[in-house]
């Protein structure tokens, strides 16, 4: 089992970053894959970005793509998500998620095992 906690969140104006963290306890977490997902009042809970156990695939959502970037280091047991040119749109709770299953990079809420807490992006316009 893993146990994951986001980082990083808070208030910025549109077209500002933020740096999102997630450091996962345990020592398997290179055997994990990891996505970022987000959740706006009132929608579901979509996929942002994934990324594979090495690192060497990365998944990301058409809305996000040449903004965000995830990117891991395994000898810190950490994902993060680089978020630039920021919209009002990505307001949203943040969550990570770890996928125990050797299928690549999945963009489906579904398949992933373990949830972070989630943390808030707020944009302002």
């Amino acid at each position: 089992q893993v146990q994951l906690v986001e980082s990083g969140g808070g208030l910025v104006q549109a077209g500002g970053s933020l740096r999102l963290s997630c450091a996962a306890s345990g020592r398997t977490f290179s055997s994990y894959a990891m996505g970022w997902f987000r959740q706006a009042p009132g929608k579901e809970r979509e996929a942002v970005a994934a990324i594979s156990r090495s690192g060497d695939s990365t998944y990301y959502a058409d809305g996000v793509k040449g903004r965000f970037t995830i990117s891991r280091d395994n000898a810190k047991n950490t994902v993060y998500l680089q978020m630039n040119s920021l919209k009002p749109e990505d307001t949203a709770v943040y969550y990570c998620a770890a996928d125990r299953r050797d299928y690549g990079v999945r963009r489906e809420a579904y398949a992933y095992d373990y949830w972070g807490q989630g943390t808030q992006v707020t944009v302002s316009s």
